[in-house]
């Protein structure tokens, strides 16, 4: 399910369907067209207390495991209390969601969109089921998108610049750049450059960091010389990125950087990191 630029209207086709059996319920089924299809078992009736569906947009933090924080939640009521006998439909949208977040499963965190359907009963529990969503949020290209300059350096042993050609790329995205050797007075090796994400959780009064390697690709195997440059280029398409998330709803965060790896002869190694922006672009979710 996507979210247009101005708003959105919560209907159209689902992804799937789903049931579940009971007692007196042959099956709940939430259909192709954003409407719900309650079926009793043949010669039963459902004695209830109201169906209502739910649209929640929640924040699952898996360190404080079974709490949800809701940031959306709207109810439409869709029958009053009484029986059911035979397989009834009831059709429902939700027009003009506020979904201000994209759908998010990361190691520490979730970020997703539910449709809850509960049928209230006195006895034996109520009934409910669940359907998750897929939520994407597009951007437009960034009307100012610097190149990235910075320098790795060991005084009288190493120097070393590097370019990028900007600094925000979306998820089809190719970085491209140059690696310039100004001194080379170290035996390297290898020299790598990976793609890192960061994700920073906050749970109570604790902060909680994971970093990940997405990607890692080879620029060199060999001893550079000065005045050698080695060129960039790599495709982001291949590897699973999300776009950038910044301290959302005060409970997490994602970045992600490019981080240069060089080791020499003796097995050290030298880091220069480099924080990117990753946006998504329409048409991006094949």
């Amino acid at each position: 399910m996507e979210k247009p630029a101005n708003g959105s209207q919560l209907k159209g086709k689902m992804a799937k369907r789903f049931w579940r059996r009971f007692s007196e319920i042959k099956k709940i089924l939430l259909g192709s067209h954003l409407q719900i299809t309650i079926e009793p078992h043949q010669g039963k009736r459902i004695e209830h207390n109201g169906v209502k569906v739910e649209l929640l947009g929640q924040i699952e933090m898996y360190l404080d495991r079974g709490n949800f924080y809701d940031f959306t939640s709207l109810v439409r009521e869709l029958d009053v209390p009484g029986d059911i006998y035979e397989r009834t439909t009831y059709p429902f949208e939700f027009s003009m969601v506020e979904m201000p977040y994209e759908t998010y499963n990361g190691v520490n965190v979730r970020l997703r969109y539910v449709l809850k359907v509960t049928v209230s009963r006195n006895y034996g529990g109520s009934i409910i089921e669940y359907l998750n969503f897929l939520v994407h949020n597009y951007s437009p290209p960034p009307s100012i998108n610097t190149s990235i300059k910075m320098e790795v350096g060991i005084e009288d042993c190493l120097h070393i610049e590097f370019e990028y050609n900007k600094s925000k790329y979306h998820l089809k995205d190719v970085i491209i750049g140059k690696i310039y050797y100004f001194l080379v007075k170290i035996k390297i090796k290898t020299m790598d450059i990976e793609i890192r994400r960061r994700e920073s959780t906050v749970t109570g009064a604790t902060n909680h960091v994971e970093t990940e390697t997405l990607a890692k690709f080879e620029l060199m195997d060999g001893a550079p010389v000065r005045g050698e440059s080695i060129p960039v280029r790599l495709f982001l398409s291949p590897y699973e990125l999300t776009p950038t998330h910044r301290n959302i709803n005060n409970k997490f965060s994602v970045k992600y950087y490019l981080n240069l790896v060089l080791v020499d002869e003796e097995g050290l190694r030298y880091f220069k990191q480099q924080q990117i922006t990753i946006y998504r672009l329409p048409l991006q979710d094949t």
